[in-house]
C-alpha cells in the first residue's frame, strides 16, 4: 500500500524517520509529509490555515496511482480526517496516532503565539502521561527537530461536509487507552463522540506509550500501523 504519514504540530516529515523502516520492510510505499508553513516566519505563514494543510495532503493522495492509507499523529489527525472527507474514495483506511476523529467545526487546540507563529512550547509544557516515556536523551535529541507552525492552524475550525468519510475504516492507535477504556470515555466528549459513533468500522488499539510513540516506541508503532493496514 501507499501510506501517507502526517505529522502533528511542530513536526515535519523527518519525525517519521524511525517508523518508516518497519513499514518499508513490510513492503509498503511510504510518503511522509511536511505541511505548508512549518518552520516559516509569520510573514510567510500568516495566511496558512488548516484547510491549506488538508489541501496539501489531499494533493499528495491525488498524486498516487490508487487508494492510500492515511496516518495522522496528534493534530495531524485533523488533517487525515479532512482527507477522508475530501477524498473518501481514495482513502482505504485512516489511522489516528493518539488522537481521535474531529467533528466539523472544531480546531486542534490553542497555544501561545510568539512573533506571529506558534513555537514548540517545550517538553515540560505537556502532562506527564504524554511525555513520561521520553527520557532525557530522547528529549534532547528530538527538541531540535521541532518547528513553529502557522498561527491559524491550531485554532482553525475544520470543515467536514461529506458523510462518506464515515464509511472509511478507522484505526485509533491510542497511547494509553484500549478499546474498552476508550468506549467507556468517548460518550463524555460531546460532538467527538457523535463523530466517532458515526463511523461504520472503527477499532481502538492501545500502543502502551505516551503521546509521541514515533520517538519513544517507533518500531512498535510501525508494527501496529502494518497490522492495521493488513486489516
Amino acid at each position: 500500500m501507499d501510506i501517507i504519514l502526517i505529522p502533528g504540530l511542530w513536526l515535519d516529515a523527518s519525525s517519521w524517520d524511525e517508523v518508516i523502516p518497519t513499514l518499508e520492510k513490510a513492503g509498503h510505499r511510504v510518503h511522509p509529509l511536511t505541511l505548508p508553513g512549518v518552520g516559516a516566519p509569520a510573514a510567510e505563514s500568516a495566511g496558512i490555515g488548516i484547510a491549506d494543510w488538508v489541501d496539501a495532503a489531499a494533493r499528495a493522495v491525488d498524486a498516487l496511482p490508487g487508494a492510500a492509507v492515511v496516518v495522522g499523529h496528534s493534530g495531524g489527525g485533523n488533517v487525515a480526517w479532512g482527507i477522508a472527507d475530501a477524498r473518501p474514495e481514495r482513502v482505504s483506511r485512516v489511522i489516528f496516532v493518539d488522537t481521535v476523529p474531529p467533528p466539523s467545526g472544531n480546531g486542534i487546540s490553542e497555544f501561545e503565539l510568539v512573533d506571529g507563529v506558534v513555537p514548540f512550547p517545550g517538553w515540560d509544557f505537556f502532562p506527564d502521561e504524554d511525555v513520561s516515556d521520553l527520557d532525557a536523551a530522547v528529549r534532547a535529541r528530538t527538541a531540535p527537530l521541532t518547528l513553529s507552525v502557522p498561527a491559524r492552524v491550531p485554532t482553525d475550525e475544520i470543515v467536514l461536509a461529506d458523510s462518506a468519510r464515515h464509511h472509511v475504516p478507522v484505526t485509533l492507535l491510542m497511547g494509553g487507552l484500549d478499546q474498552e477504556t476508550f468506549e467507556g470515555m468517548i460518550d463524555q466528549w460531546g460532538p467527538y463522540a457523535d463523530e466517532y459513533r458515526a463511523i461504520d468500522d472503527a477499532e481502538v488499539v492501545k500502543i502502551g506509550s505516551g503521546h509521541w510513540p514515533q520517538f519513544s516506541a517507533p518500531v512498535k508503532l510501525g508494527e501496529l500501523i502494518v497490522a492495521a493496514v493488513a486489516r
